[in-house]
């Protein structure tokens, strides 16, 4: 009996001698790279969540870096304004203080993508043009129009950023909005794993140019504005934002490139959602919801039945968050449960668990 454990043993040490020297030969041969695919509608936090990675696991924001966001956080102020003002307008809404309509005509005079500086004319502008009631009404009815999410962070402090020294924070950086035009991809090394993370462009006209991405996907992220529930599409007038983001996952994942990826889903923005629920009532977008009003956590849990119900196949698992991509803390702690998900199915997949 010893004999056979014996050589049984041997045979085990063997195996796992074997096991290793092919791991190293693996590890010293290539290191092996996952390629994750970020998809979503325009404006779910995909670019956000890629700052993100660069802030958690690469090497972060330079001063010299932040110095070159400074000109897109003015424009995004702007436009901010320009929004609103134009929403005036389409809303019939009145200037509470009669001199905002000449504050107003100042603002729209400019070409938003063309600033550079901010100059105190403008500045102070912006800053009467935000005190007013009126344009508070607006900001209140901002579902009805487009407006970035950033725009009451930023113009809510107005005081430092209007400083000449101003050097724009992480947070900042993290909202600060321009479209993604094309392709970025953001490769970082965590536990000697190089993650491609590539993010594509949302909006419609964008979406041509995916195609060539979607060879070797280890997982696709797909991310979700739990916000945009009463949201209408920059696009299409008339779309509700989030039947389109439904739609966009459903043909995502009955792709057939994408039957041996892993499906992450994030359903982002939870902090908006936290906000808006309280009053506008998600049953008056989708009727079949018959949960209580003003509770955020059961609006979120019926947007995940809503997208968990797309996936036509039982035996493919969708892993979930609810992320708030421009909160650092909540990223990192989701990405590493999310980093753990894509390396336990590559594991599987290589029969190696």
């Amino acid at each position: 009996m010893e004999c056979c454990l014996s050589e049984e043993a041997k045979e085990q040490k063997r195996i796992n001698q074997e096991i290793e020297r092919q791991l190293r030969r693996d590890k010293r041969d290539a290191r092996r790279e996952l390629k994750l695919l970020l998809l979503g509608t325009g404006e779910s936090g995909k670019s956000t969540f890629i700052k993100q990675m660069r802030i958690i696991h690469g090497s972060g924001y330079s001063d010299e870096d932040k110095r070159g966001f400074i000109k897109l956080v003015y424009q995004n102020i702007f436009m901010a304004m320009q929004s609103m003002i134009r929403a005036m307008d389409l809303l019939k809404i009145q200037y509470s203080v009669p001199h905002n309509m000449d504050n107003a005509e100042l603002i729209r005079s400019v070409d938003f993508e063309t600033v550079t500086t901010f100059e105190p004319p403008y500045v102070q502008a912006i800053k009467d043009l935000w005190s007013d009631a009126g344009i508070q009404e607006c900001y209140d009815r901002r579902r009805e129009y487009q407006l970035t999410d950033s725009a009451k962070y930023y113009l809510s402090d107005m005081e430092r950023i209007e400083k000449p020294e101003f050097l724009p924070t992480e947070q900042d950086i993290l909202r600060a909005r321009a479209p993604t035009t094309g392709i970025l991809e953001y490769p970082f090394d965590l536990d000697s794993i190089i993650f491609r993370m590539v993010d594509v462009g949302g909006q419609r006209s964008e979406r041509r140019k995916w195609i060539h991405c979607f060879e070797n996907v280890t997982s696709i992220i797909f991310l979700v504005a739990l916000s945009e529930y009463d949201q209408i599409l920059f696009e299409s007038e008339n779309e509700n934002r989030m039947e389109e983001s439904k739609a966009l996952f459903k043909t995502i994942i009955t792709y057939p490139w994408f039957q041996h990826s892993s499906v992450i889903l994030f359903l982002n923005k939870k902090d908006l959602l936290e906000e808006k629920i309280m009053y506008s009532h998600l049953v008056d977008y989708f009727p079949e919801y018959d949960g209580p009003q003003r509770d955020a956590i059961a609006a979120r849990e019926f947007i995940l039945r809503m997208f968990v119900d797309l996936n036509p196949d039982s035996e493919k698992i969708i892993y979930s968050h609810f992320t708030c991509a421009t909160d650092t803390e909540n990223i990192r702690f989701v990405f590493a449960a999310v980093k753990d998900t894509i390396l336990q199915s590559n594991l599987k997949e290589y029969n190696l668990v």
